[in-house]
């Protein structure tokens, strides 16, 4: 595979990982009510995210709440939405850098500059990635902890989230992407008859006798 296909594979998971990121900051699934003691039949379900807190009732009948105070929130709340939001923003730098040092672009004059450029987009993709890796896992072992701890009550154990699994994902993508459009890259520095293909010709002028010139012009 070329390096412009790496860069563009890579770019493309980029994104979606970036898209998965964003989803995972903000749905409200990274606690859900775990069903202990053999309770069958709930009458609620408790949801908490980053962002807000949700009760779906039996009846189907879901109600969320907004958190009014950033102080009130524990640590670990605090430091999670810095951290996801800080990736996310920083992902969307690393876009336009290597959108910038793509090949397939003419941000950037071909040649080791471009490839610098792009291996920088690529090593703050797999920086994004490893940034939102942190406070999912520390979230997630937060959940574990509590859920084994037998001084919690089991009306307050809770489980591992859809959306921590989402950030997983979308961290991986992150990750898997940024190193495809690094290989790309580095594949490419001090290249530059590796660049993407583009190719120019001359439009053909009419002879004198109305046909056209059948020379090639590059």
């Amino acid at each position: 595979m070329g390096s412009a296909s790496l860069e563009i594979l890579g770019l493309v998971l980029c994104l979606l990982g970036w898209l998965g990121l964003i989803l995972a900051c903000g749905l409200p699934m990274w606690q859900v009510t775990a069903f202990l003691d053999h309770n069958i039949v709930t009458a609620q379900i408790t949801w908490k995210g980053l962002w807000m807190t949700c009760v779906v009732q039996s009846t189907g009948h879901m109600q969320c709440k907004v958190y009014e105070s950033v102080l009130a929130l524990s640590s670990e709340v605090q430091a999670a939405r810095a951290l996801t939001v800080g990736a996310a923003l920083l992902a969307l730098i690393a876009l336009f850098v290597t959108l910038a040092g793509a090949q397939c672009t003419t941000c950037v004059a071909a040649g080791p500059a471009k490839a610098r450029v792009a291996l920088t987009g690529g090593a703050l993709y797999v920086f994004c990635g490893l940034l939102a890796l942190v406070p999912i896992c520390w979230f997630a072992n937060i959940v574990v902890r509590e859920f084994y701890d037998p001084s919690v009550p089991l009306s307050q154990k809770y489980e591992l989230g859809a959306a921590l699994y989402i950030g997983w994902v979308a961290s991986a993508l992150l990750m898997c992407g940024g190193g495809l459009v690094c290989c790309g890259a580095w594949g490419c520095a001090g290249r530059p008859d590796l660049s993407f293909p583009v190719k120019y010709s001359a439009p053909r002028r009419p002879t004198a006798s109305g046909d056209y010139d059948k020379k090639n012009y590059v």
